[in-house]
């Protein structure tokens, strides 16, 4: 859709002459310089740095409006991404780091992106951490030195995973793992998956005898 067009030009050389609205992203907005499409920016670009048609702009402005335009894409293409399951900063960072490089954007994206996006809450490692945890607990059992080693790959900080592992205690996650998994293994190769999720072996022998002695 058109938003605004303007067909003259001034002395100065550079001015802002058609808006459009962009097809694949409506939320961007197309901007043409002297009747050529020159960036694109978000709605809120738009608004925020005054771009509209018959501005004239300098060689630095335009400069500054296509890093504007590129930091803008990086932001939404990561916002998407982020959006998809909760991630932790590390992996943020993994994720812009990779992007930046096959783009061939400036690597100072990366920070202003990771801020903007924990400023808004969209990036949590608290949040990040309870997701993880309850997702695994629920698919498999597994020990608290294994998530806590999972998590600190993740990048989460000791006393966050301290605070989302609460309470949790091992014994009652190897009790639940052989409530489901005792019509598949025999007592043998029940320790031994037990064992390959991180729980200690003496622990693990403990659990299997008071369970089948009750």
């Amino acid at each position: 859709m058109e938003i605004l067009k303007l067909n003259e030009k001034t002395s100065c050389g550079l001015i802002i002459t058609d808006l459009k609205q962009g097809v694949k992203n409506p939320n961007r907005v197309n901007v043409f310089v002297n009747g050529k499409y020159s960036f694109s920016l978000d709605i809120s670009q738009v608004v925020e740095m005054g771009v509209k048609v018959g501005r004239e702009i300098n060689e630095k402005e335009l400069e500054e409006f296509q890093k504007a335009s590129e930091f803008g894409k990086l932001y939404q293409r990561t916002l998407e991404w982020v959006l998809i399951r909760p991630r932790s900063e590390r992996e943020a960072r993994g994720y812009l780091n990779k992007k930046t490089f096959e783009k061939k954007l400036n690597k100072d994206y990366v920070d202003t992106v990771v801020e903007r996006l924990k400023e808004k809450k969209y990036i949590d490692d608290k949040k990040f951490a309870e997701y993880y945890v309850e997702n695994r607990f629920v698919k498999k059992g597994i020990s608290r030195k294994r998530l806590k080693m999972e998590l600190k790959k993740k990048g989460v900080c000791d006393s966050v995973i301290s605070e989302v592992l609460g309470a949790r205690n091992d014994e009652d996650e190897i009790r639940k793992i052989i409530i489901k998994k005792q019509g598949k293994y025999d007592d043998e190769k029940m320790m031994a998956y037990l064992c390959r999720q991180g729980f200690s072996y003496d622990l693990v022998k403990n659990v299997m005898e008071e369970y089948y002695n009750d």
